[in-house]
């Protein structure tokens, strides 16, 4: 069994402590879903020493290196953004879109059509997985949620019409998303449609696959 540490959105002390390794000690691999910063990812990598995937959010700050040159990545991080990824040693396939949808025309949002265009560019990789594989899809990442399932109704935070469709027509067991703070505990954080179960990373959650058994912690 596999335990995944997902994340998103918010800094959290439960994750950037020196007791993390103590915490999260069963960890396998983190993923995280977007607007984090690099600090905070690094720290993760370098506390837990396991892969972290993530796509990045529609609030990005791009930094400085020591050498002066211009880095829009976390270190050590795998960018899984417009990547379909066979993870060998776990058995995964993973794959991941960025940003948000256009609402202020900064970098890191996309039209709709560019995010149907996305989309269907890993699909042909996606139907190769399920002739090599036996399925097309473990894990798709984002920073948005679907439409309609989980995300908001203001501009900047609905959800994306090809995501609801990738996820219906290559029904990967897990999607998991940011974007949408869920400062109402009321508020619905993990959603089953189809065969899919639609995780909102807020915080962070605790996934053991295959069992998707999910906890939580946001505050």
């Amino acid at each position: 069994m596999t335990k995944i540490l997902s994340l998103s959105d918010v800094e959290l002390p439960a994750i950037y402590n020196s007791r993390i390794k103590e915490r999260f000690n069963e960890v396998d691999l983190v993923i995280s879903c977007g607007d984090l910063p690099y600090y905070y990812l690094e720290y993760v990598i370098t506390m837990l020493n396991v892969p972290l995937y993530y796509v990045h959010g529609n609030h990005v700050t791009e930094l400085l290196d020591n050498s002066g040159q211009l880095r829009a990545n976390p270190w050590g991080a795998i960018n899984l953004h417009r990547h379909v990824i066979y993870n060998r040693d776990f058995n995964l396939l993973v794959a991941g879109i960025e940003g948000s949808l256009r609402y202020s025309g900064e970098k890191y949002q996309y039209s709709p059509a560019a995010m149907w265009r996305m989309v269907l560019l890993m699909a042909p990789r996606l139907l190769l997985n399920k002739v090599i594989y036996g399925r097309y899809l473990d894990i798709f990442v984002s920073h948005s949620a679907p439409l309609h399932i989980q995300d908001d109704k203001d501009y900047p935070h609905r959800g994306v019409a090809a995501f609801r469709w990738l996820i219906s027509m290559f029904k990967p067991k897990l999607h998991l998303h940011g974007h949408i703070h869920l400062y109402n505990p009321l508020l619905p954080w993990k959603t089953q449609f189809g065969e899919t179960l639609v995780v909102n990373s807020y915080g962070y959650r605790e996934i053991s696959w295959p069992v998707l058994q999910t906890s939580r912690f946001n505050s």
